[in-house]
């Protein structure tokens, strides 16, 4: 897959210099590439002047010498002890299906989406075993550890050793998506590569060549991706009506509480209904909604070009709507979703969170833009 070129660039100039560091963490958004980035990186350690056969196997993630660690949880399928060796078969089919995919979108590949996924202390020794081997080959070893950050703390303290000095030719792969949340003591073992977003041509390429989307919607779609494939496909996949329809009750009750206190009610019934969900289906929405806001303010002083890609919701009148999405109310209104988010992040109540959200509303989308 062709993207981050000028990265790439360096680290074939590591490889050839043979100067590549024994542990190396990709640190960025699920949908900037920082997946694909290491197994493009793999492939440059495990074939770098080597047969096609062998690009072959670590493409198809088959390679002998290839190895993974990812977050599990029990399921319907595996009720105790899950390993790393469980999920392979999984693993390799969410890759190909589509591998900018995020921990949750994993989580829902193997059926724990309710659940915490973690790597455990028994993936930890399923590495330890697996690295006291020799290589298949002959030559390197790589380990691509998928979100380190799940880790808990006694499975991170059982890697940090090896980590630090890995037994010879063995390379670590470390792709994070909060490199915030790991241990100190990990990240001070690696090099750290952070990975910026995608250019738009990137984002459109990879629509078209990866997702077979048509070159004209690609595009559109492309401009308005922030450089995130998983934002670009969310503009596809997320236009649910769910989402459209609760994103038209809120606005809906907003407009109508100014003059009938009693909507207050359907508003504690809207945030009820949105509490019900799990958190990565409310941060979507989140997501969602923020996306509309923008779309509209940019509507709202007619960009052009840029306000050809847009959600309207049903129910909910695009003309009429507009007008309400301005310069004195978008900061507050963006700011009030980017700290529900927050909070969600951080565990808070989600009833009291989208019931605060949804009340304030009532105040931002009747602020007036001053006359000019």
């Amino acid at each position: 897959m062709n993207i981050h070129s000028s990265l790439q660039a360096q680290l074939t100039n590591a490889v050839e210099r043979d100067k590549v560091s024994h542990a190396i963490l990709f640190a960025g958004d699920c949908g900037y590439g920082s997946l694909p980035m290491a197994l493009w990186f793999a492939k440059q350690l495990l074939c770098n002047q080597k047969t096609e056969s062998c690009t072959k196997k670590v493409e198809d993630l088959q390679h002998a010498d290839l190895h993974f660690c990812y977050p599990v949880a029990t399921t319907d399928e595996v009720k105790s002890k899950p390993k790393t060796s469980d999920f392979l078969n999984y693993w390799r089919d969410f890759i190909r299906k589509n591998p900018f995919g995020t921990g949750y979108e994993w989580s829902q590949t193997i059926g724990a989406e309710k659940k915490q996924i973690i790597i455990n202390t028994e993936q930890a020794r399923e590495i330890l075993n697996t690295l006291s081997l020799r290589s298949f080959e002959g030559g390197r070893r790589i380990m691509v550890i998928f979100l380190p950050e799940s880790m808990n703390i006694s499975s991170a303290n059982k890697l940090l050793k090896i980590i630090e000095e890995p037994p010879e030719k063995t390379i670590f792969l470390l792709v994070s998506e909060k490199p915030e949340e790991l241990l100190p003591t990990i990240i001070s073992r690696c090099q750290v590569i952070n990975v910026p977003r995608l250019s738009e041509f990137e984002v459109e390429n990879v629509l078209k060549q990866h997702f077979d989307m048509q070159p004209a919607l690609a595009n559109k779609v492309a401009k308005v991706s922030e450089g995130n494939i998983n934002k670009a496909l969310e503009k596809i996949l997320f236009k649910s009506e769910e989402f459209e329809k609760l994103f038209a009750s809120w606005v809906r009750n907003a407009f109508r509480a100014k003059t009938n206190v009693a909507i207050l009610s359907d508003i504690y019934d809207w945030s009820t209904t949105v509490a019900s969900w799990n958190k990565e289906r409310q941060k979507q929405f989140l997501g969602f909604c923020a996306d509309i806001f923008r779309q509209a303010l940019v509507s709202n002083y007619d960009a052009g070009e840029t306000a050809q890609v847009q959600i309207k919701p049903e129910n909910l009148k695009w003309e009429g709507f507009v007008p309400f999405v301005h310069g004195s109310n978008i900061v507050e209104i963006l700011n009030e979703i980017n700290e529900a988010a927050f909070h969600l992040e951080r565990n808070g109540n989600a009833k009291i969170i989208f019931l605060d959200m949804g009340i304030k509303m009532t105040r931002f989308i009747h602020k007036k833009e001053p006359k000019k």
